[in-house]
C-alpha cells in the first residue's frame, strides 16, 4: 500500500480512538441540540447536521433536537403581504402571524423527521403543544405587548423520556399553550434551554451564525473554547458581552445552575460542527459548564 494511503488510513483510525473517550462518557446521556441559524436554511448544512444527530443517536447518546424558523417565518409572511415587525429582538405575532409561524414550523418540523428517517432512524416531531408539553404565559418585551409570544412556565418531559426509552429521536418546534389553551410561539433558544433542564440532559448544543463567545468580538483570536459560570459572569459584569450574544449566554448559564453539565455554543456555518466540538479534545467552539466541572484543557 502507497505510503499516502496508509497516512490517510491511519489519520482516519486517530480521529476515532480520539473520539472514543467521549463516546464512552456521554453513553445513554441526553444532549438537546438547538437547532437554528443558516443550517436550516443551507440545504447542505441541513444534510449535514442531521447526519451529525443521526450519528450521536446511533453511537449511544440520546438527542432532541429543538428548531426555530424564524427566517423561514418572516420569508411567509411576507409573502402574504404583511411586513416582519420585532420589538427588541422578538417577534412582533398577531393572530394572523401566529397561524403562519404554527403552519411553517409545524412544516419544518416533518422536513427534518424526514430527514431522520432517510438515515435510518426513528425520529417523531412534535410541538410543545403535545401532551402539555410546554405550557406557557405570555410574554412582554420591556412591559409592551406583543402578541402571541410565550414565557414558558412549565415542562412536562414524560412525553420525551418515554420517546427516548423507545429510542425514537425526538424533534420539537417551539409553539406552546397557556392555562386557557390559546396557541404561543415560543423563543428556541428559551425552548431548548428549559427542555435541557427538564430532562436533565448531559449538553445543551446550540447552533448559531457565530463561532462561540470572545472575550473582544473584534479580535477572532480571543475566542474562549472552556468558560466556567463565574467567568461568564464576570465577562458580562465587566462588559464585554452584549447584543444578541448577552440573552443566549445568561440562557447557557440558567441551563448549568439548573442542573446541565456542560453547554456548547457552536458555529452552524461550519460542516459537522456538532460532532468536531463533541468528539475532539479541542472543540471549535465554546463550551460552559460548571465551575466543578472538569476542564478538558487549559486555556493558554
Amino acid at each position: 500500500m502507497e505510503d499516502k494511503n496508509m497516512k490517510e488510513i491511519m489519520a482516519k483510525a486517530e480521529v476515532l480512538i480520539e473520539a472514543l473517550p467521549y463516546i464512552q462518557r456521554f453513553n445513554r446521556k441526553i444532549i438537546v441540540v438547538k437547532y437554528g441559524g443558516s443550517a436550516m436554511i443551507d440545504e447542505e448544512l441541513k444534510r449535514q447536521v442531521i447526519q451529525d444527530v443521526t450519528l450521536l443517536k446511533l453511537v449511544g447518546f440520546k438527542p432532541i433536537i429543538v428548531h426555530g424558523g424564524g427566517k423561514e417565518i418572516s420569508r411567509w409572511v411576507e409573502k402574504t403581504g404583511m411586513e416582519p415587525e420585532f420589538v427588541n429582538g422578538l417577534r412582533k405575532t398577531d393572530e394572523a402571524t401566529m397561524e403562519i409561524a404554527e403552519m411553517v414550523l409545524n412544516k419544518v418540523n416533518k422536513s427534518l423527521v424526514q430527514m431522520v428517517e432517510q438515515l435510518g432512524v426513528n425520529a417523531i416531531g412534535i410541538s410543545g403543544k403535545d401532551g402539555g408539553l410546554l405550557k406557557v404565559k405570555k410574554k412582554y418585551s420591556n412591559g409592551e405587548d406583543i402578541g402571541f409570544v410565550g414565557e414558558i412556565t412549565s415542562v412536562n418531559p414524560k412525553i420525551l423520556m418515554d420517546m427516548l426509552e423507545r429510542d425514537f429521536l425526538p424533534i420539537i418546534c417551539p409553539i406552546g399553550l397557556d392555562d386557557e389553551f390559546n396557541t404561543y410561539n415560543i423563543n428556541a433558544d428559551d425552548a431548548a434551554c428549559a427542555i435541557a433542564q427538564a430532562v436533565e440532559a448531559e449538553k445543551l448544543a446550540f447552533l448559531t451564525d457565530i463561532e462561540g463567545v470572545y472575550k473582544d468580538p473584534s479580535d477572532s483570536t480571543t475566542l474562549i473554547s472552556e468558560l466556567t459560570l463565574s467567568e461568564a459572569k464576570k465577562l458580562i459584569e465587566d462588559g464585554y458581552i452584549g447584543g444578541g450574544m448577552l440573552p443566549k449566554l445568561n440562557n447557557c448559564m440558567e441551563a448549568i445552575e439548573n442542573g446541565v453539565s456542560r453547554v456548547h455554543i457552536l458555529d452552524g456555518r461550519i460542516a459537522h460542527c456538532l460532532l468536531l466540538e463533541i468528539f475532539t479534545n479541542r472543540g471549535i467552539g465554546t463550551a460552559i459548564l460548571d465551575d466543578k466541572e472538569m476542564r478538558f484543557f487549559d486555556e493558554k
